[in-house]
């Protein structure tokens, strides 16, 4: 049923709702796969799975937005039969955003919810390092300092030469985005941070305010950029709460 080519579905069991799921850079399905356990038979888990990485590992990377965009809502298109809500974790939550304003552009059933996690808000948000036209051994250490990648994977030539070009491309989607103004969504946003994230700051991340008619949602959790993982348990439970009790959304 799922998508074999842009969406990994972590289970073949159907359920009552659909949560598609966008990496941050460089992360691919693996990493968000174990999620499905800890959210439950009520939530059906469907991973973006991106040209350049994981099992599209040696397909040319994309590093233009709008084409990207276009793919994962055409991807989904047969799947908003039933309730469902997009998250995203740091690039993965400004997907997240496009790809929510374009199914709504499209005229498609909206997301019950937007839940974005280690990002500032896309017109607020500011690029403070550009990586992705760095040298191959700059842009591998500019990777040791941000975080995210195995050391082990830093330290093996072979492997990074494999990596550092959906790397490059990921990193060029988040800084080369232009925010283009619209109306703000009608749907819930959940907004999730950590207190030491060295590359988001708390005052840009209430941006995210200005892209929905409806209340935004903050939790902070204690932690890094990689909040997520230490946290998953709790993070997962929220979702799933969540979930079951954000209202439809009407059009």
């Amino acid at each position: 049923m799922s998508d074999p080519l842009w969406f990994c579905r972590a289970s073949e069991s159907a359920a009552p709702v659909r949560l598609f799921c966008f990496p941050f850079a460089g992360g691919n399905a693996a990493a968000f796969l174990p999620w499905q356990a800890l959210l439950g038979p009520d939530v059906e888990l469907w991973v973006a799975q991106l040209p350049g990485r994981g099992a599209r590992l040696f397909e040319p990377p994309l590093s233009d937005l709008d084409e990207l965009v276009g793919e994962l809502t055409g991807a989904m298109a047969g799947y908003t039969d039933r309730p469902y809500a997009l998250f995203g974790h740091s690039l993965g939550a400004l997907v997240a955003f496009e790809v929510a304003r374009a199914l709504h552009r499209d005229g498609r059933p909206g997301p019950r919810g937007l839940w974005v996690a280690g990002a500032e808000g896309p017109r607020t948000r500011s690029v403070r390092q550009v990586l992705h036209d760095l040298p191959d051994a700059e842009l591998i250490e500019a990777l040791r300092d941000y975080g995210g990648t195995p050391t082990e994977l830093l330290d093996d030539p072979e492997m990074m030469a494999l990596l550092l070009p959906g790397l490059r491309a990921d990193f060029a989607l988040d800084e080369c985005y232009t925010y283009r103004p619209g109306a703000p969504l009608d749907l819930p946003v959940h907004v999730l941070l950590a207190d030491r994230d060295p590359h988001v700051e708390p005052a840009r991340v209430a941006g995210w305010s200005q892209e929905s008619s409806r209340p935004v949602q903050r939790h902070v959790f204690p932690g890094d950029h990689f909040f997520l993982f230490p946290h998953q348990a709790t993070i997962t439970a929220l979702l799933a709460a969540g979930l079951a009790t954000d209202p439809p959304v009407t059009r």
